[in-house]
């Protein structure tokens, strides 16, 4: 049975491309590059929670650095390095490889070293923690929401949720989307592109990881608004067709989670530059609704035009979610 340094050597030691010191000494040694500040992150996957303990490795290996990844990109940042801390309940060389190689697949996708980290055994659990730079000042928090501003999101939110209910047997999927709905959940795409081209349009901006309107409200407590989320205006045409079901759509769409998606505010006068950013990224963004000045107020306009106030918290590790 190999060791965990021959382990760590085989399977995770890569030539580095923008690290003075990467893995094989005590610490890694990084250079930011001259007017950058560093956006720093870190986010654990542990099985039984949020994957399937029987989950392929290699989407694993990609998902347990994309959901990283789209955090940098929630900032308007660059994903440069990571580290990753492994809790692994065997030394399974096949499973090892295989997750390697789908997490290396995104170090290459988005330019990223991996830089170290750490290996142990007991219950599976995968703890990466990654950097990346943004110009100083730059950085997209999710303060910036003012009254008026056009809240967005990018992408088509739900399609994981959809993915994870199929697994678990509680809807069956139109054929066409099965392996896209299934792809959303275990291959997520980062909006790294994005993230960067609203830097200075954008005001606030999250990734959505667990559930748009659940998420939506760390935006509205941070930056002291409220919004008004219009449900005809929601991105729901591709869910319909995957499940024929509205009410399991709608509910996909605002409350699912694992999508990473962006949300974003935008003022009013920017929706050209938006339309034109969608185009050029090939990306389709989609208006949902506004904000308002009434501080932390969340409200849903029904297909009839009447407003519902929501009452979404979201994905929570130690309550029972949205």
């Amino acid at each position: 049975m190999s060791s965990e340094f021959a382990l760590i050597r085989r399977y995770f030691t890569r030539p580095p491309r923008h690290t003075d010191l990467a893995v094989g000494d005590d610490a890694a040694l990084i250079r930011p590059g001259p007017g950058m500040q560093l956006a720093i992150s870190t986010d654990m996957l542990v099985a039984g929670t949020h994957f399937f303990a029987d989950t392929d490795p290699e989407g694993l290996g990609w998902k347990t650095l994309a959901v990283n990844v789209s955090d940098i990109a929630a900032m308007g940042a660059r994903p440069r390095w990571v580290v990753l801390a492994a809790c692994l309940p065997a030394a399974d060389e096949a499973w090892i490889a295989a997750f390697a190689k789908g997490f290396f697949a995104c170090c290459d996708a988005f330019e990223i070293d991996a830089i170290g980290g750490d290996t142990t055994r007991g219950p599976l659990n995968l703890c990466p923690t990654i950097f990346g730079e943004v110009p100083t000042g730059t950085a997209v928090t999710r303060s910036g929401a003012r009254p008026g501003d056009d809240l967005w999101v990018s992408g088509a939110p739900g399609r994981a949720a959809l993915g994870l209910a199929h697994l678990r047997g509680e809807v069956v999927l139109a054929p066409a989307w099965r392996d896209d709905c299934l792809a959303a959940l275990h291959r997520p795409q980062p909006r790294v592109a994005l993230g960067l081209a609203l830097r200075g349009l954008a005001t606030a901006m999250l990734d959505v990881s667990d559930g748009l309107l659940g998420d939506l409200n760390h935006i509205l407590e941070l930056s002291r608004v409220g919004a008004v989320v219009d449900e005809a205006a929601l991105p729901l045409a591709a869910l319909l067709e995957a499940c024929g079901d509205p009410v399991r759509a709608v509910r996909a769409c605002t409350s699912g989670g694992d999508d990473y998606e962006l949300l974003f505010a935008a003022p009013a006068d920017r929706r050209t530059d938006v339309a034109d950013l969608s185009a050029r990224l090939d990306l389709p963004l989609h208006r949902i609704g506004y904000f308002t000045d009434t501080a932390e107020a969340l409200q849903l306009r029904g297909h009839d035009g009447r407003l519902h106030t929501v009452s979404a918290s979201g994905y929570d590790h130690f309550g029972q979610g949205a």
